[in-house]
């Protein structure tokens, strides 16, 4: 199996961030995103990553944005297939299929979420006052029910720890009402379109969290698009209402962790190999099933 990318610095290149996953380099007029293999759960780094996991992540994402670019623009200036600008082939091996080169918006400060499906914080959160972040949903549903209809569920972007969910009202306030109206509804069709298409191909999207963008004051879908990492996916054939559902993403890490006394805080413990390998194996089958090719 490929040794997974977990560290990346281009000489001669500007990094100006790395986050959990991605690396932000600035090409002059242009920003270049790379996904490493690092990995993380319940908000910590592990020490070994998960190979091809940023191929997967940055391929979806082509994939997404090609197919709802006449809903929605978005920051893409190269195509999945475009070969590298001169100044960066030579870091074409640690690049290939895993960067993207996009335009330099300026990010909202909300996340934008939807939920279709009952699960995680939002099914807890239902037991306990029969609503999701706030709003009221019908009596007697229960863990990874289908939702009468998706709902919009905004959250801040906290630099370290926790992202806070918070109400329309709350993000109207931070982003202005217009902004927050329209991620809101682009965030609806967008996720309703892929939920659709993901069904006929055998996943459930049961949430996602989608990020948008100013750019020469327009509203444009950036980051990443319905991937594993930003999504709950679930194997149709195997959905059960009443219970958690088995994952294309995170699961065995997460099935694993629970195992270890651990704290939950870093630093995270180092995976063992049978995880990293079946973890691997469903970021790429969740590719193929999506787009019916092998990557």
């Amino acid at each position: 199996m490929n040794e997974p990318i977990l560290q990346l610095d281009l000489p001669g290149i500007q990094k100006v961030r790395s986050g959990k996953v991605r690396e932000v380099f600035d090409l002059g007029d242009r920003f270049l995103l790379v996904a490493s293999d690092r990995i993380s759960a319940f908000d910590v780094i592990m020490p070994n990553g998960i190979p091809r996991k940023g191929e997967v992540l940055t391929q979806i994402s082509h994939f997404w944005f090609e197919k709802f670019s006449g809903l929605v623009p978005n920051h893409l200036l190269a195509g999945a297939n475009d070969p590298l600008p001169a100044v960066l082939q030579p870091f074409s091996a640690q690049l290939s299929r895993r960067s993207m080169i996009v335009k330099k918006a300026k990010p909202l400060a909300i996340e934008c979420i939807v939920r279709g499906y009952l699960s995680g914080s939002g099914w807890k959160e239902y037991k306990k006052s029969q609503t999701v972040c706030g709003i009221p949903l019908p009596q007697g549903l229960t863990e990874s029910d289908e939702l009468p209809e998706p709902i919009f569920t905004p959250s801040t972007k906290a630099e370290a720890g926790h992202d806070e969910n918070i109400s329309f009202a709350e993000a109207c306030k931070i982003v202005g009402p217009d902004l927050a109206t329209h991620a809101r509804d682009l965030s609806l069709q967008i996720y309703q379109a892929g939920r659709d298409y993901a069904r006929q191909r055998g996943i459930i999207i049961a949430d996602t969290k989608f990020e948008f963008g100013l750019f020469e004051d327009q509203l444009i879908l950036i980051d990443e698009v319905m991937t594993p990492d930003s999504s709950r996916f679930w194997p149709a054939d195997q959905y059960s209402p009443g219970r958690g559902q088995p994952s294309f993403d995170k699961q065995f890490v997460r099935d694993y962790l629970e195992t270890l006394e651990w704290n939950k805080t870093p630093p995270g413990p180092r995976l063992p190999e049978e995880v990293v390998t079946r973890t691997s194996a469903k970021y790429l089958e969740a590719y193929l099933k999506l787009t019916g090719e092998k990557l």
